[in-house]
């Protein structure tokens, strides 16, 4: 079935100068982001799956960050000659997690929500998308949960078929912690994504793992869009009023709630400790995360004229 014709792109002004977008996009171009928290190998992986193979436009390798401190708050992407077709590009989008040391996470949406409307408004193709997440995490809450959250979201249920959610870092755990912690991946937070048709693998840290999930990816058909692009171009929607938008905004609703109940309790420790240098020092820290998340709330915000157009269009 032919895709549909798309939209020209009306969201230029959501572009910042110094945006890394593909300047050179062609229809022919099979687009791969991959997704994911800081830490769990995103550049690690796109690294591995480029290795002995030189990309055709950009750096030659992705920059690693090692620990919790992300190293790539831009998004960098990676372009090779399509393995089964000489005329065709493949481009790997490596893309930085919402809990960046040194970006906000509303900052972090615009970037990815711009390389994604340009590219799509170019008619670059989307093959699927890649999600990693460290097997070594215990949990799947805070961060983790956090960036998967925003991932569905961004994807849209009729993606998700072209979604494959891949397992890192295996070698930090044992065998049985490992298989645990994928048993309640598969049949807990991922549950709804693989009823929906995305499949679950494991990253094994070499170059013939990396290219089966890439070929798992290329041998699907090949989805017209992630919800997010249908949203930005074909609805020209702003983005505080795509899901994504909507989804961030409400988890810093939620993140502001508890920055000020900690910035209370804080105030009466200041009050007691009178000038314990560190108890001062960590409140002042806490005083200015809340102004942080005041700002990405209010960046957030759906204007009212588009609010009352919303309702109206309700309405009929």
């Amino acid at each position: 079935m032919p895709l549909r014709t798309r939209k020209h792109w009306k969201g230029k002004r959501l572009m910042h100068k110094d945006d890394n977008v593909m300047q050179d996009g062609k229809d022919t171009d099979v687009v791969i982001p991959i997704m994911g928290p800081t830490g769990a190998g995103k550049s690690t992986f796109i690294n591995t799956l480029i290795s002995d193979i030189h990309t055709v436009a950009g750096s030659s390798r992705a920059t690693v960050g090692h620990g919790l401190k992300s190293r790539t708050g831009a998004i960098q992407h990676f372009v090779i000659v399509h393995p089964s077709d000489q005329t065709r590009r493949l481009v790997f989008v490596d893309t930085p997690g919402f809990d960046d040391t040194y970006v906000d996470d509303s900052e972090i949406l615009r970037r990815i929500a711009v390389w994604l409307a340009k590219s799509y408004s170019d008619n670059m193709k989307l093959a699927g998308v890649i999600y990693l997440h460290e097997i070594s995490q215990p949990r799947m809450m805070g961060t983790p949960r956090k960036n998967f959250e925003m991932f569905r979201e961004l994807c849209g249920n009729e993606a998700v078929r072209n979604v494959v959610l891949a397992t890192t870092k295996w070698t930090d755990v044992t065998a049985h912690v490992g298989n645990r912690r994928e048993k309640q991946l598969k049949e807990k937070y991922w549950q709804h994504m693989l009823d929906l048709g995305s499949r679950i693998t494991r990253f094994n840290g070499d170059h013939k793992s990396a290219w089966e999930i890439v070929n798992h990816i290329l041998n699907n058909q090949s989805v017209d869009a992630l919800l997010i692009q249908e949203e930005l171009v074909e609805h020209q929607k702003t983005l505080p009023e795509t899901a994504a938008g909507r989804a961030l905004r409400a988890t810093l609703k939620e993140l502001l709630a508890t920055q000020k109940k900690v910035a209370q309790k804080l105030q009466q420790g200041v009050g007691v400790g009178g000038e314990d240098g560190r108890l001062r020092q960590t409140y002042e820290e806490n005083r200015r995360k809340i102004h942080s998340t005041n700002n990405q709330i209010q960046e957030l915000k759906i204007p009212l004229p588009r609010r009352i157009v919303a309702f109206l269009m309700c309405q009929s």
